[in-house]
């Protein structure tokens, strides 16, 4: 009982400490509260994991996240802000942003590597030569992850991602026009395909590296296109440093980032007047104006029917015209959800491309 009170009283404790951020928080606050946990999730790595190697990735790996934070609290967070909704948003992405190394510390489960030591000749007498063997495995399993994820969270990678950071908005659409009457006049030719076409890729972009660290997907990005050569792939992304980020027209070389980038075709079969009312709904979203939800990455919130991000555009849009093939928020929909929740086989094999292979 007096274990469960003082757990209670420490979520409180946390949440009054959240809530106070969110609307009263400055830079300095927000500031130590990054170094605070810092040092906590250092000092528990210290104490808890046995292993040197095992320590030195989680070392590591905390440290990034912690350069990415303060970068964030100086670009983002307290970044130009003319509203108080603004700023409560970027105060709420600042607190989520906190809770990362935590996260990351639970769901590893530090404790589950504490543990984690050969064993000893007594040890081997005792237990089988399987279970030897896969002790053995799962030393090498965890070892491997901390690796892949100092990898994707490397220094490149985040400060790619920081520097693209200010080119964003959640709040207001900055893409206007960026489909061109070219491609349209491409996607037209292709209404007589009776199948439009769902794509996901694994690009090795800095952003799809970084993701892949909470989704654990290898494939983080998800287009569709008109026709079956992929002339008309569109979807919501960066916009390349050409275009602002939000709606805009992929080319498949846009996909190969890194040498073992690749992409998944997938077709779904559809009516001529299904078509050109989701091209009519991609004309829409180009003329009104559009921008890419990177904080509804994490908030899962949309500040406009147009601020959205890959997933979540091609699900709406497949809904909007009763083409989607299962339930979900469209807020919460990840790309490989396009493909692991066609329970119902609506989906057909089109092919796969390997960018990096000649």
């Amino acid at each position: 009982m007096r274990l469960n009170r003082h757990l209670l009283l420490i979520n409180l404790l946390c949440a009054l400490i959240f809530a106070g951020l969110i609307f009263y928080g400055n830079f300095l606050l927000f500031t130590l509260a990054y170094i605070a946990v810092f040092v906590f999730t250092i000092a528990r790595t210290a104490i808890q994991v046995s292993r040197k190697r095992v320590k030195f990735y989680f070392f590591v790996s905390y440290s990034m996240v912690f350069l990415f934070q303060i970068a964030a609290n100086v670009i983002v967070v307290f970044g130009s802000s003319e509203t108080f909704a603004d700023m409560f948003f970027r105060r709420l992405f600042g607190v989520l942003i906190l809770l990362i190394p935590l996260v990351v510390s639970r769901y590893v489960s530090v404790g589950k590597y504490a543990g984690l030591y050969l064993p000893s000749v007594q040890d081997i007498a005792t237990v089988s030569f399987y279970e030897f063997n896969s002790h053995i495995k799962e030393v090498q399993d965890a070892t491997h992850t901390l690796e892949k994820v100092n990898q994707n969270l490397s220094k490149d990678n985040l400060v790619e991602v920081i520097s693209d950071l200010p080119r964003h908005s959640s709040f207001e659409y900055i893409n206007n026009g960026s489909l061109t009457d070219e491609y349209f006049a491409q996607a037209v030719d292709s209404l007589c395909d009776p199948y439009i076409y769902i794509i996901i890729s694994n690009t090795g972009s800095a952003a799809s590296d970084i993701i892949s660290v909470f989704t654990k997907k290898q494939f983080n990005h998800a287009s569709l296109s008109f026709d079956h050569d992929l002339k008309t792939v569109v979807s919501y992304n960066g916009g390349e440093r050409v275009y602002p980020p939000g709606l805009n027209h992929e080319m498949i070389e846009f996909f190969s980032k890194k040498s073992d980038a690749s992409i998944i075709v997938y077709k779904l079969p559809c009516t001529r007047a299904q078509k050109e009312d989701l091209l009519e709904k991609v004309r829409e979203i180009n003329e009104l104006g559009s921008a890419y939800n990177i904080l509804g990455l994490v908030t899962k919130y949309s500040h406009k029917p147009n601020i959205m991000f890959c997933s979540q555009f091609v699900y709406q849009i497949l809904k909007h015209v009763g083409l989607s093939y299962f339930e979900a928020d469209a807020a919460m929909v990840q790309p490989t959800d396009l493909v692991e929740l066609d329970y119902y086989r609506k989906l057909e094999f089109a092919y796969e491309i390997e960018l990096g292979k000649d």
